[in-house]
């Protein structure tokens, strides 16, 4: 199992929910090497952009997107389904092509970025 480190952004807007959600979104997003390894499982998907990889796990209607850093997860955002303008989870589009459709989109890298460059909550 993987360390796990919200920063600012990503912690702000998981605690915007109520505890006991809180506490049972965090208790199912565990990530091991072996899940990034084997992506099989359609709570994980891989993005790519720029040589570098995010991943992305989804808990019930909440996704959170990470990237692995050294011995440690980076959780960038935790977004709802129905944020991000819902236009890829309401397209109802393949999974793998849901991972290609947000490498594609601008918005989605904003996010991500906006998140890269919070500082890690402390």
């Amino acid at each position: 199992m993987l360390q796990i480190v919200f920063n600012e952004v990503s912690a702000a807007e998981i605690s915007l929910l109520d505890t006991l959600e809180q506490l049972e979104l965090l208790d199912e997003f565990t990530v091991s090497e072996d899940d990034l390894t084997h992506l099989e499982d359609d709570r994980f998907g891989r993005i790519e952009r720029d040589g570098k990889t995010l991943y992305r796990f989804r808990s019930r209607d909440w996704r959170f997107y990470f990237e692995v850093i050294d011995d440690h997860v980076r959780v960038h955002r935790v977004l709802h389904k129905n944020t991000f303008q819902d236009f890829i989870f309401r397209s109802k589009l393949p999974f793998r092509a849901e991972d290609e459709e947000l490498a594609q989109s601008k918005q989605f890298w904003r996010l991500i970025d906006e998140g890269r460059k919070a500082r890690p909550s402390s």
